[in-house]
């Protein structure tokens, strides 16, 4: 049978001592299935293994059928940006912290990866942002976010004003440390944070969630994922526009920036049998009573 996934890109978290075994063993592993292995640029900087062709990540998609990421879900998150338009999927092994997004484990990588590249995965497609930023008589600026867009107040530490437009009428003012505008992907990041709801993956909807609002009134709104949605610094000094908490993009006052569903997904892999509420049963420890956080889930106790 011919190999699935013939050419698989390696992404590593950049600068973390812990890489080199753990990419090396994976890469030797890929090879000795037939895979061919090429190694994003940056990373193949950061590691000494030697032998593997190398590609920035913005070429990765002329090079690669398959990428596979070993760090954390900040990792992914950069790096899903940059593929999704080029189509090539991601699967995740978790060298972080939470790991929503990089859900396999270092301690399972080979066996996993393994089953996966035979076919037994869950494939699914993640809705992302498109952020615009329109300056006062400047070009505007683009980039795309897999988990939010946050509207924040900056170093100064005051509260800004802002105006939020849905669909090009104005839906609310706000006074706040910030708006959030969060996907289903990023309704357990920052969003959930700040008092957000959980959106389960499919979901066509967009969270507009406030950051400490200073009226009681303002509350975590659910949007549909078609429409636009237009926020505009109406005071506030340092303010600026983040997404996925990794590009900033500083606002002046009647600075805006337009959020919409993105014209392409990211595709991420898991393990045939991953389930999104048992991830998060597992990862926030949701539903779960302190006596039994530390009690299988299938103890009938």
């Amino acid at each position: 049978m011919p190999v699935r996934f013939p050419r698989i890109a390696l992404v590593g978290r950049y600068a973390s001592p812990g890489m080199v075994e753990p990419l090396g063993r994976l890469a030797g592993f890929l090879r000795t299935r037939g895979h061919s292995v090429v190694l994003e640029d940056e990373t193949a900087r950061e590691t000494p293994l030697t032998g593997y062709a190398t590609a920035t990540a913005e070429a990765l998609g002329t090079h690669a059928d398959l990428a596979i990421v070993l760090g954390g879900d900040g990792t992914m998150l950069s790096i899903a940006r940059r593929l999704a338009p080029l189509d090539v999927p991601l699967i995740g092994i978790n060298l972080g912290r939470l790991g929503f997004l990089t859900d396999i484990p270092l301690a399972r990588m080979e066996e996993s990866v393994g089953a996966m590249l035979g076919g037994r995965y869950i494939e699914e497609r993640r809705t992302m942002l498109d952020a615009t930023v329109e300056r006062n008589g400047g070009a505007p600026e683009r980039a795309l976010a897999v988990n939010d867009v946050a509207v924040n107040r900056g170093s100064l530490g005051t509260m800004i004003d802002c105006s939020v437009e849905i669909d090009g009428r104005h839906a609310f003012f706000l006074r706040a440390d910030g708006l959030i505008v969060a996907t289903p992907t990023g309704s357990t990041a920052y969003a959930l944070s700040a008092g957000g709801p959980i959106l389960q993956p499919n979901v066509p909807a967009f969270a507009l969630v406030p950051v400490a609002p200073h009226a009681l009134t303002h509350r975590p709104v659910a949007v549909a994922d078609t429409v636009t949605i237009r926020v505009t610094i109406v005071r506030g000094r340092d303010a600026a526009a983040n997404c996925d908490g990794q590009a900033r993009f500083p606002l002046a006052e009647g600075e805006a920036v337009t959020i919409r569903r993105a014209s392409h997904a990211a595709r991420f892999l898991h393990p045939e049998g991953h389930d999104h509420f048992a991830m998060l049963r597992e990862k926030l420890h949701w539903s779960a009573t302190p006596e039994l956080r530390g009690r299988s889930t299938s103890d009938p106790a």
